[in-house]
């Protein structure tokens, strides 16, 4: 698989990564036995970048990887994430980003991950009660203690970006980046480039609706958190969006692809300097996200995809008004 580098900072990965989240949390039944043979395929096929977050199973998916990092440690590009606290039995508990919590959760992390450095540590959300500065300013002591290799943060905005970078070298922004969600474009992506910070993209395959394989309420299974998670989901707004996935099959059926091959290969095609991380649970989903690599879009392509899914034809948002506030300028 082609590898990219995130930013100017030297940190070369895999040009597609996998996102673990649904490993552990959030998306229905669960199967540790499936999940680490996922992620040694993934291995396989050329992924070494792996991306998990202490917040997913309240730390048991870092538990997890621990377990397939055993003996191959050193073939991985490991990132995680901390600033959202849960409680033992799942329920959120806002954020945290204070200085000291910085360290209590980054040296939690190492424990779970079994592991004495993580390669890409980010803020998963901004604290609103802390200078974002404070917080990376802790962040910057753990790579200096070794602790840490790179430093990333999550869903900020321009202004947010520029106040950390005065602080510390930032390798990578993460942010929710598909057809479907196209708000990175513009300010976000053009601070990121003017800095050189790399740009990682997750669920580019809109939380798993440009896979086709979501038609209907029923198709979620019990315990998805998608159809809590924003208006996009919805009945009605489900509905109109099915509409435009369908429009995405009947090209990706002329390219000879599948729909989420041609979701993920248009985010390889916004730029050398974004990593797009799908998520998946299971081998078979993976082996097509990993396919989407060698498909190659024409300028016509890219146009066509433009006029089949409109930036503002997408209904509903990403998240709920209240899950939107919590993203930072």
């Amino acid at each position: 698989m082609e590898r990219r580098t995130l930013g100017n900072t030297g940190l070369s990965v895999s040009a597609m990564g996998l996102g673990c989240m649904g490993m552990s949390d959030f998306y229905g039944s669960l199967d540790d036995t499936e999940s680490l043979r996922t992620l040694e395929r993934a291995l396989d096929l050329g992924i070494d970048f792996y991306d998990t977050a202490d917040m997913y199973g309240v730390g048991a998916n870092e538990e997890l990887l621990a377990q397939f990092l055993k003996g191959r440690r050193e073939m991985v590009v490991l990132a995680t994430k901390f600033g959202f606290v849960r409680k033992p039995d799942g329920t959120f508990a806002g954020v945290n980003g204070k200085p000291e919590y910085v360290r209590e959760a980054c040296e939690a992390s190492l424990r779970r991950l079994r592991t004495d450095a993580i390669d890409l540590y980010y803020l998963h959300r901004k604290d609103p009660e802390v200078p974002i500065e404070d917080t990376v300013g802790a962040m910057a002591k753990l790579v200096q203690e070794g602790k840490v290799r790179y430093l990333g943060l999550s869903e900020v905005g321009p202004v947010s970006l520029r106040k950390a970078f005065a602080v510390a070298p930032i390798t990578a922004l993460q942010t929710e980046y598909s057809l479907f969600s196209r708000d990175a474009e513009g300010p976000i992506l053009d601070t990121c480039r003017e800095l050189g910070i790399g740009f990682v993209a997750y669920s580019p395959l809109g939380r798993g609706l440009l896979t086709g394989r979501f038609r209907n309420p029923s198709d979620f299974q019990e315990g998805d958190w998608r159809r809590a998670l924003g208006p996009r989901f919805s009945d009605e707004n489900l509905a109109h969006n099915v509409r435009l996935v369908e429009a995405i099959e009947a090209m990706a059926h002329e390219k000879r692809c599948t729909a989420a091959q041609l979701a993920i290969a248009w985010v390889l095609a916004q730029g050398q300097d974004i990593v797009p991380i799908p998520g998946t649970k299971r081998v078979e989903y993976l082996e097509v996200n990993a396919a989407a690599a060698d498909i190659s879009l024409s300028q016509a392509d890219l146009e066509h995809l433009a006029e089949v899914v409109p930036i503002e034809a997408v209904a509903g948002g990403r998240y709920t008004p209240d899950r939107m506030k919590a993203l930072a300028e």
